[in-house]
């Protein structure tokens, strides 16, 4: 069974190559060297320094391990070749929320860089699934659960 593949962006992709070489370099051997102090410090079934170092080892390698996957199932997207007026994965897009007739501008982005708060969507949400292949004009209605919201398709960058 082959694997998801993980959309990202150029940016995403550096980002995660990044956050994975400071794991694997500079947080592995700090936390080495505090398992190593731990143990200098004589009995461990009673040392709690030396278990939050563990901890701290085994999510750090969990972490490793998780970025290593997506990395290798990371299809990226190249942003030179979005089809023009349509929303795609990388594609800023402004929507009215007709309800409150507010514009608020998203970044469509793949799931591991989704971030909500800083207007970075994952195309996987609702809202980024329902804009997937839109024009700029088009209205779009999204399940929440406190019923359904209606957007308008602003302009799309």
């Amino acid at each position: 069974m082959s694997e998801k593949k993980i959309m990202l962006t150029f940016d995403g992709l550096k980002k995660l190559e990044t956050e994975l070489q400071v794991l694997k370099t500079e947080r592995r051997k700090e936390v080495a060297e505090k398992i190593k102090d731990a143990r200098g410090q004589g009995d461990l079934s009673e040392n709690a320094e030396y278990d939050s170092a563990k901890e701290e080892q085994a999510e750090i390698e969990a972490r490793i391990a998780v970025l290593e996957k997506m990395l290798r199932n990371a299809e990226v997207i190249d942003e030179e070749e979005l089809s023009e007026g349509y929303v795609n994965v990388g594609n800023r897009v402004v929507v009215l929320d007709r309800e409150f007739n507010e514009q608020v501008e998203y970044s469509i982005v793949g799931s591991a860089e989704a971030d909500p708060l800083k207007g970075k969507i994952s195309n996987e949400s609702p809202l980024g699934a329902a804009l997937l292949g839109r024009v700029a004009g088009d209205v779009v209605t999204v399940d929440a659960p406190d019923g359904s919201i209606e957007y308008e398709i602003v302009s799309i960058s």
